[in-house]
């Protein structure tokens, strides 16, 4: 039988769950400011610096096409590096709450006339 909303909040309140948020935050917060300064550098330097941004490396490959592409490559590298840590860090301990929640028996109103 699933359990009841009293028992979500009740788990909701855990400590266990505080620290698996946390954790999760912990690595959210962080990795998401650094994508989101990293991306926001590029927009601005095609903007802004185009100068620089239109600087041969070598043949037809200028400095705005690698930053292009690094920006692929850091988009997938973030995925692999959350799907490691979630799968080591997060799932676990998810796991742990969720077993603990279906394993307690819900609360029931057995004193309750009807």
């Amino acid at each position: 039988m699933p359990a009841s909303a009293e028992r979500y909040l009740e788990v909701q309140r855990s400590e266990e769950f505080a620290q698996l948020r946390h954790r999760l935050r912990r690595f959210i917060f962080p990795t998401t400011i650094a994508f989101i300064v990293w991306y926001s550098l590029y927009v601005l330097l095609s903007a802004y610096a185009r100068d620089f941004m239109s600087i041969k490396l070598f043949g037809n490959i200028n400095v705005a096409l690698v930053f292009g592409i690094l920006q692929f490559v850091s988009t997938f590298a973030i995925a692999w590096y959350y799907a490691r840590f979630a799968a080591k860090e997060i799932d676990p301990r998810a796991d742990a709450v969720y077993q603990e929640l279906e394993s307690t028996p819900a609360a029931t109103n057995e004193g309750s006339a009807g």
